[in-house]
């Protein structure tokens, strides 16, 4: 792969910080949480600046977070929601390769416990079938890879990575 860095997007309980974490470990990169990078920008819990800010307000601000990241040879773990912000995710582009994490909708609702804890950018009266089915068509748009989950586990994830990383 030529570009330096490995971006992983994906609904929130996809595994990015796990797989990304691990994954860093394996390959000798450094890793990059954008959602720490987040609160430490803001002094404050995502869950926090959604409920000072609004969705869009916290949007506003992960965007601009994530349109300022500069790194190299690291493996990156975005926000599920940064596929909303256009300006990082042209950024993205030009600095790595994106891997979208794919769950299914199923594996989802298992995985993820008290959305709005959290700090989920869920707006008023949208349910999490509503927010998987809008992401997912973003998610495929910026994707350079799409990584199939199914059920298996971090281990099973790695690997498949790995393999799109040698055969690139």
């Amino acid at each position: 792969m030529s570009r330096t860095n490995l971006i992983l997007i994906g609904m929130p309980a996809s595994g990015k910080s796990t797989v990304g974490v691990i994954l860093a470990k394996v390959i000798g990169y450094d890793f990059i949480d954008t959602d720490l990078l987040i609160q430490k920008a803001e002094k404050k819990r995502l869950k926090k600046i959604i409920e000072e800010r609004g969705v869009d307000g916290f949007l506003e601000v992960e965007n601009r977070v994530n349109a300022s990241v500069e790194a190299d040879h690291c493996v990156i773990a975005t926000g599920g929601s940064a596929v909303y912000g256009e300006e990082a995710m042209r950024h993205f582009k030009k600095i790595g390769h994106i891997m979208y994490l794919k769950i299914s909708y199923e594996i989802l609702c298992k995985r993820l416990k008290n959305i709005r804890e959290r700090g989920v950018a869920l707006k008023e009266g949208q349910t999490l079938r509503d927010l998987y089915d809008e992401r997912v068509v973003l998610y495929e748009k910026y994707a350079d890879t799409i990584v199939e989950e199914g059920d298996g586990d971090v281990e099973d994830v790695i690997v498949r990575i790995l393999k799109i990383i040698d055969a690139g």
